[in-house]
Protein backbone atom coordinates (compact mmCIF):
# COMPACT_ATOMS: atom_id res chain seq x y z
CA UNK A 1 0.00 0.00 0.00
CA UNK A 2 1.11 3.65 -0.86
CA UNK A 3 0.59 5.42 2.25
CA UNK A 4 1.62 8.72 -0.01
CA UNK A 5 -2.14 8.67 -0.89
CA UNK A 6 -3.33 8.92 2.76
CA UNK A 7 -1.20 12.54 2.76
CA UNK A 8 -2.43 13.12 -0.92
CA UNK A 9 -5.83 12.28 0.84
CA UNK A 10 -5.37 14.52 3.63
CA UNK A 11 -4.09 17.44 1.68
CA UNK A 12 -7.13 16.97 -0.21
CA UNK A 13 -9.35 16.71 2.13
CA UNK A 14 -8.39 19.60 4.01
CA UNK A 15 -8.27 22.01 0.19
CA UNK A 16 -12.10 21.32 0.05
CA UNK A 17 -13.33 21.88 3.44
CA UNK A 18 -11.39 24.90 4.27
CA UNK A 19 -13.70 27.53 2.47
CA UNK A 20 -15.98 29.17 3.89
CA UNK A 21 -19.82 28.33 2.68
CA UNK A 22 -23.04 28.06 4.16
CA UNK A 23 -21.25 24.69 6.10
CA UNK A 24 -18.86 26.66 7.68
CA UNK A 25 -21.08 29.17 9.00
CA UNK A 26 -23.35 26.52 10.54
CA UNK A 27 -20.26 25.32 12.18
CA UNK A 28 -18.82 28.19 13.49
CA UNK A 29 -22.60 29.37 14.44
CA UNK A 30 -23.26 25.80 16.73
CA UNK A 31 -19.58 26.30 17.81
CA UNK A 32 -20.61 29.39 19.45
CA UNK A 33 -24.17 28.29 20.29
CA UNK A 34 -23.31 24.85 22.07
CA UNK A 35 -19.29 24.60 22.28
CA UNK A 36 -16.48 23.17 20.65
CA UNK A 37 -17.91 19.89 20.71
CA UNK A 38 -21.18 20.26 18.48
CA UNK A 39 -19.22 22.60 15.81
CA UNK A 40 -16.80 19.67 15.56
CA UNK A 41 -19.37 17.29 15.22
CA UNK A 42 -21.47 19.35 12.69
CA UNK A 43 -17.86 19.42 10.79
CA UNK A 44 -17.70 15.68 10.72
CA UNK A 45 -20.82 15.37 9.17
CA UNK A 46 -19.73 17.65 6.08
CA UNK A 47 -16.35 15.01 6.59
CA UNK A 48 -18.39 11.89 5.86
CA UNK A 49 -20.37 13.37 2.77
CA UNK A 50 -16.78 14.48 1.43
CA UNK A 51 -15.56 11.24 1.90
CA UNK A 52 -18.38 9.65 -0.01
CA UNK A 53 -17.65 11.88 -2.98
CA UNK A 54 -14.36 10.98 -2.60
CA UNK A 55 -15.00 7.51 -3.01
CA UNK A 56 -17.42 8.43 -6.33
CA UNK A 57 -14.47 10.23 -7.92
CA UNK A 58 -11.71 7.47 -6.95
CA UNK A 59 -13.62 4.70 -8.27
CA UNK A 60 -15.25 6.55 -11.36
CA UNK A 61 -18.61 5.68 -10.72
CA UNK A 62 -20.33 7.51 -13.02
CA UNK A 63 -23.62 5.75 -12.94
CA UNK A 64 -24.13 7.65 -9.19
CA UNK A 65 -22.07 10.50 -10.06
CA UNK A 66 -24.30 11.29 -13.53
CA UNK A 67 -27.01 9.82 -11.47
CA UNK A 68 -26.06 12.54 -8.83
CA UNK A 69 -25.37 15.25 -11.38
CA UNK A 70 -28.91 14.94 -13.17
CA UNK A 71 -30.53 16.16 -10.29
CA UNK A 72 -28.66 19.09 -9.23
CA UNK A 73 -31.57 21.23 -9.77
CA UNK A 74 -33.62 19.28 -7.08
CA UNK A 75 -31.13 18.80 -4.81
CA UNK A 76 -30.58 22.42 -4.64
CA UNK A 77 -34.18 22.95 -4.24
CA UNK A 78 -34.19 20.57 -0.96
CA UNK A 79 -30.74 22.28 0.30
CA UNK A 80 -31.75 25.60 -0.60
CA UNK A 81 -34.98 25.51 1.38
CA UNK A 82 -33.37 23.58 4.15
CA UNK A 83 -30.63 26.59 4.74
CA UNK A 84 -33.58 28.89 4.51
CA UNK A 85 -35.09 27.35 6.98
CA UNK A 86 -31.90 26.52 9.44
CA UNK A 87 -31.22 30.46 8.66
CA UNK A 88 -34.44 31.59 9.76
CA UNK A 89 -34.31 29.41 12.83
CA UNK A 90 -30.47 30.58 13.80
CA UNK A 91 -31.79 34.29 13.47
CA UNK A 92 -34.64 33.82 15.91
CA UNK A 93 -33.10 32.27 18.61
CA UNK A 94 -31.91 33.10 22.16
CA UNK A 95 -28.07 32.36 23.21
CA UNK A 96 -29.63 31.89 26.81
CA UNK A 97 -31.82 29.23 25.35
CA UNK A 98 -28.99 27.70 24.12
CA UNK A 99 -26.62 28.01 26.83
CA UNK A 100 -26.45 24.78 27.56
CA UNK A 101 -23.77 21.74 25.41
CA UNK A 102 -25.20 19.72 22.81
CA UNK A 103 -26.00 16.20 23.40
CA UNK A 104 -27.31 12.70 22.45
CA UNK A 105 -29.97 13.71 19.85
CA UNK A 106 -28.84 17.09 19.28
CA UNK A 107 -24.98 15.84 18.26
CA UNK A 108 -26.57 13.17 15.68
CA UNK A 109 -29.24 15.91 14.78
CA UNK A 110 -26.29 18.48 14.02
CA UNK A 111 -24.32 15.83 12.34
CA UNK A 112 -26.77 14.53 10.08
CA UNK A 113 -27.61 18.32 8.72
CA UNK A 114 -23.97 18.81 7.75
CA UNK A 115 -23.69 15.40 5.88
CA UNK A 116 -27.12 16.17 4.28
CA UNK A 117 -26.71 19.76 2.79
CA UNK A 118 -22.79 18.68 1.47
CA UNK A 119 -24.16 15.67 -0.49
CA UNK A 120 -26.83 18.62 -2.22
CA UNK A 121 -23.67 20.06 -4.45
CA UNK A 122 -22.86 17.23 -6.29
CA UNK A 123 -20.49 19.54 -8.38
CA UNK A 124 -17.88 18.08 -5.53
CA UNK A 125 -17.17 15.29 -7.41
CA UNK A 126 -15.71 17.38 -10.44
CA UNK A 127 -13.66 19.27 -8.03
CA UNK A 128 -12.11 16.07 -6.22
CA UNK A 129 -11.56 14.36 -9.98
CA UNK A 130 -9.93 17.42 -11.14
CA UNK A 131 -7.52 17.55 -7.92
CA UNK A 132 -6.63 13.75 -7.77
CA UNK A 133 -5.83 13.97 -11.23
CA UNK A 134 -3.34 17.13 -10.63
CA UNK A 135 -1.78 15.46 -7.81
CA UNK A 136 -1.39 11.77 -9.86
CA UNK A 137 -3.58 10.63 -7.20
CA UNK A 138 -6.18 8.93 -9.30
CA UNK A 139 -7.94 5.21 -7.73
CA UNK A 140 -6.87 2.19 -9.99
CA UNK A 141 -9.92 -0.07 -10.63
CA UNK A 142 -9.48 -2.94 -8.29
CA UNK A 143 -7.46 -1.60 -6.38
CA UNK A 144 -9.41 -0.94 -2.82
CA UNK A 145 -6.59 -0.57 -0.60
CA UNK A 146 -4.94 2.49 -2.04
CA UNK A 147 -8.91 3.50 -2.58
CA UNK A 148 -9.54 3.07 0.74
CA UNK A 149 -5.78 4.91 2.33
CA UNK A 150 -6.61 7.82 -0.33
CA UNK A 151 -10.54 7.90 0.92
CA UNK A 152 -9.52 7.83 4.70
CA UNK A 153 -6.81 10.69 4.26
CA UNK A 154 -9.83 12.65 2.39
CA UNK A 155 -12.04 12.55 5.60
CA UNK A 156 -9.53 13.19 7.67
CA UNK A 157 -7.80 16.02 5.89
CA UNK A 158 -11.42 17.46 6.13
CA UNK A 159 -12.02 16.37 9.67
CA UNK A 160 -8.69 18.07 10.50
CA UNK A 161 -10.02 21.78 9.46
CA UNK A 162 -13.44 21.24 11.54
CA UNK A 163 -11.16 20.67 14.57
CA UNK A 164 -9.01 23.46 14.27
CA UNK A 165 -12.09 25.68 13.56
CA UNK A 166 -14.45 24.30 15.70
CA UNK A 167 -11.64 24.69 18.39
CA UNK A 168 -10.52 28.63 17.62
CA UNK A 169 -14.43 29.53 17.78
CA UNK A 170 -15.44 27.70 21.13
CA UNK A 171 -11.82 29.49 22.42
CA UNK A 172 -13.49 32.63 21.41
CA UNK A 173 -16.97 31.93 22.49
CA UNK A 174 -15.47 32.84 26.18
CA UNK A 175 -14.28 36.56 25.11
CA UNK A 176 -18.33 37.12 23.79
CA UNK A 177 -21.24 37.94 25.92
CA UNK A 178 -24.92 37.42 25.78
CA UNK A 179 -25.43 40.48 23.51
CA UNK A 180 -22.37 39.94 21.11
CA UNK A 181 -23.50 36.42 20.53
CA UNK A 182 -27.26 37.91 19.62
CA UNK A 183 -25.53 39.60 17.12
CA UNK A 184 -23.92 36.69 15.78
CA UNK A 185 -27.06 34.70 15.80
CA UNK A 186 -28.48 37.14 13.48
CA UNK A 187 -25.74 37.94 11.22
CA UNK A 188 -24.94 34.15 11.17
CA UNK A 189 -29.01 33.90 10.44
CA UNK A 190 -29.34 36.03 7.51
CA UNK A 191 -25.97 34.32 5.49
CA UNK A 192 -27.35 30.80 5.82
CA UNK A 193 -30.75 32.54 4.89
CA UNK A 194 -28.75 33.80 2.01
CA UNK A 195 -26.89 30.97 0.62
CA UNK A 196 -30.21 28.99 1.10
CA UNK A 197 -31.93 31.47 -1.29
CA UNK A 198 -29.40 31.69 -4.08
CA UNK A 199 -29.06 28.15 -3.96
CA UNK A 200 -32.82 27.74 -4.36
CA UNK A 201 -32.57 30.86 -7.58
CA UNK A 202 -29.99 28.82 -9.21
CA UNK A 203 -31.98 25.44 -8.68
Amino acid sequence: MDFDLLLKGIVVGFAIAAPVGPIGVLCITRALAKGRTAGFVSGLGAASADAVYGLTATLGLTFISAFLIEGTAWLRLFGGAFLVVLGIRIFLERPTERSTPARGGALFGAYASTFFLTLTNPATIFSFAAIFAGLGAGGEIGDYPSTALLVLGVFLGSALWWLLLSGGVGLLRIQLTLRSLRWVDRGSGMVVATFGLLALLKG
